[in-house]
């Protein structure tokens, strides 16, 4: 199996990196715009030629994105490398980039993420199953009484109904687009996950059902 590896910073001092909208939309953006072998901000290349061209422009992905997460003060990607040193080349274009665009729209000065992007190889079968299912579940953060999600225990999710249709209002990660709802489709490589997982949306179930109640009743609201 292709190396597979979860990423994870965060603002400096615990700092907000997202204070809007916009901001989850310019990361958004950068995540597709600078997945690429070629230098960004070539204006031809949105409208889908080369500069000074009316070839129809081929993009060079350097990494694969099977999944990712934007919270308030900090990020999760889930990538696997399309060319040699892929990764490294993408968080430096990712992270540069974004604090370009924040220290210039809020005219600040200095380091905005805390120091260099934790790396974590997803090495186990065990991790591997598990690991998409905590990056998509990180918004339950901001669900009350859902702060216990993270212990995988029987009981840490109080509601697995009620705590999907809060994840299903959360723009702001993969999870919308492997339910089968576009969201930003075009950053995605979901095949790995699909292969190994079938059913995701029938996955994600059983995991909440599962963490809600030791008891918990079969049930097909996710399928």
């Amino acid at each position: 199996m292709t190396n597979l590896y979860h990423l994870m910073n965060r603002g400096v001092e615990g700092r907000n990196l997202f204070e809007d909208s916009s901001d989850y939309v310019r990361f958004i953006h950068n995540l597709y715009e600078f997945n690429d072998t070629k230098v960004a901000a070539a204006s031809d290349r949105r409208l889908g030629h080369d500069v000074g061209s009316t070839r129809p422009y081929i993009r060079e992905r350097i990494v694969n994105i099977h999944g990712w997460c934007l919270m308030r003060n900090h990020y999760h990607l889930l990538l696997s490398e399309r060319i040699e040193n892929g990764i490294p080349l993408f968080l430096r274009k990712i992270n540069t980039g974004y604090a370009n665009y924040f220290n210039t729209r809020y005219t600040r000065k200095g380091t905005l993420f805390q120091g260099r992007t934790k790396k974590v190889v997803i090495e186990r079968d065990a991790h591997f199953l598990y690991i998409l299912h905590y990056i998509h579940l990180n918004p339950l953060d901001y669900l009350d009484g859902s702060s216990d999600w993270r212990y995988r225990s029987k009981g840490s999710i109080q509601n697995a109904k009620e705590s999907l249709k809060y994840l299903e209002t959360y723009r702001w990660s993969s999870l919308l687009d492997y339910l089968g709802q576009k969201n930003f489709p075009s950053l995605l490589s979901k095949n790995l996950f699909e292969k190994a997982l079938g059913s995701y949306p029938r996955e994600l179930t059983a995991y909440l059902q599962d963490a809600e109640d030791d008891n918990a009743a079969p049930d097909t609201w996710l399928e």
